[in-house]
């Protein structure tokens, strides 16, 4: 008989939500993180009583009413409302695109002004098949919108030029004829009062965690435990990289403290220009607003993945999704391991989808064993 039902393959969202959903049904769970602290991407810290997002913002967001009440379980809710906005030359626009950026851009006042100056522009386009990402924009919103909030920051994330990416990347995008900044339409929003780290905190208590162990290193001794394998970590680095490495881009971050109380007065704004190093600058205390002396940014750069470097975006093109295919058949002939999450599945899961799928997984296991 195994030690464990469950052994669980990373300390953040989806392996804390996966533990205590085990946990309540009575189920023996061990989670193991090679990290030295759990918390994974959403993890933050309490510092001059601000929470610091360690790995860029996180904006609790969901329609999905079954996992807003799970999560809000383990922390009260703020009442958080991300309204970013965007630098260029000087100028501040408000995202999503809406009639405040239209306003800012040309001038105009109603939907019906702004309608018409982007369907001008979309004519560039007109019966031509995009077979970029530029052209694709520009399709979508036309050319002034594209150079002016689209162009330089999506070069800046991806480290290629519009016209070197595929149109695939942008299906659609978010474009609003009112003035309203929210950026998200979902019905529940918001930020833990005390922080991510807090609500991870509290998923796993009372559940055995081991930190500083790297399960792919003592996958011989650790696999045996468990009737189960939950693993959250790289499929490709599961399998050794034996049909080749599957492509990330990550983001390096510059957290500064500020003797100031008060640096650009919101939350997040974007640097579109692409002579701008960095993507955006998040500040902090506008997520949480606690009273400080002082303030902390934090700026982030996005830069190619190297080895050692936290994956955080899948690079979802023919050649990856190819090759993530063929790790997926592999892993399928692994019956007591699922692999999940967005390094598991190679792609990009919002914080609601991540415990949803969570969720679903668990259910399904035990069906299957019960």
């Amino acid at each position: 008989m195994a030690e464990y039902d469950y052994l669980i393959v990373g300390a953040g969202l989806f392996g804390a939500t996966f533990a205590s959903l085990a946990k309540k049904a009575g189920k023996k769970v061990l989670v193991v993180e090679k990290k030295e602290h759990i918390g994974g991407a959403i993890r933050s810290e309490r510092k001059d009583n601000i929470d610091v997002h360690l790995y860029g913002p996180h904006i609790f967001h969901t329609s999905d009413k079954v996992v807003w009440d799970y999560f809000s379980s383990y922390s009260e809710m703020n009442n958080f409302v991300n309204a970013p906005l965007a630098y260029y030359k000087g100028k501040l626009y408000h995202l999503p695109f809406n009639m405040n950026t239209f306003n800012a851009l040309w001038g105009v006042i109603t939907p019906e002004e702004a309608k018409a100056k982007i369907d001008a522009q979309r004519k560039e386009m007109e019966g031509k098949t995009p077979t970029n990402l530029e052209e694709q924009a520009i399709s979508l919103v036309g050319r002034d919108v594209f150079e002016t909030l689209i162009k330089g920051y999506t070069e800046k994330q991806w480290g290629r030029d519009c016209k070197d990416l595929p149109a695939s990347i942008i299906k659609r995008l978010p474009v609003r004829f009112s003035y309203n900044n929210n950026y998200f339409n979902d019905k529940y929003q918001g930020i833990p009062v005390d922080g991510y780290t807090a609500v991870i905190e509290r998923m796993l208590e009372g559940i055995e965690v081991k930190t500083n162990c790297d399960y792919l290193e003592e996958k011989n001794d650790l696999h045996p435990l468990a009737d189960h394998v939950i693993y959250t970590g790289e499929i490709d680095r599961y399998f050794n990289f034996a049909l080749g490495h599957l492509q990330y881009r990550t983001l390096r971050f510059e957290t500064e403290r500020l003797e100031k109380e008060n640096f650009q007065g919101n939350a997040v704004i974007n640097y579109t220009e692409r002579s701008v190093p960095y993507t955006r600058i998040a500040e902090h205390k506008w997520f949480n607003y606690r009273e400080s002396p002082v303030t902390y940014i934090t700026k982030e750069y996005p830069k190619e993945f190297e080895e050692g470097d936290d994956p955080f975006y899948a690079i979802n093109d023919e050649r990856n999704n190819t090759l993530y295919a063929k790790y997926k058949e592999l892993a399928e002939n692994e019956k007591s391991v699922s692999f999940c999450g967005r390094l598991g599945q190679y792609r990009y899961f919002d914080m609601d989808d991540t415990i949803r799928e969570a969720m679903t997984l668990f259910d399904k296991l035990e069906k299957k064993n019960a």
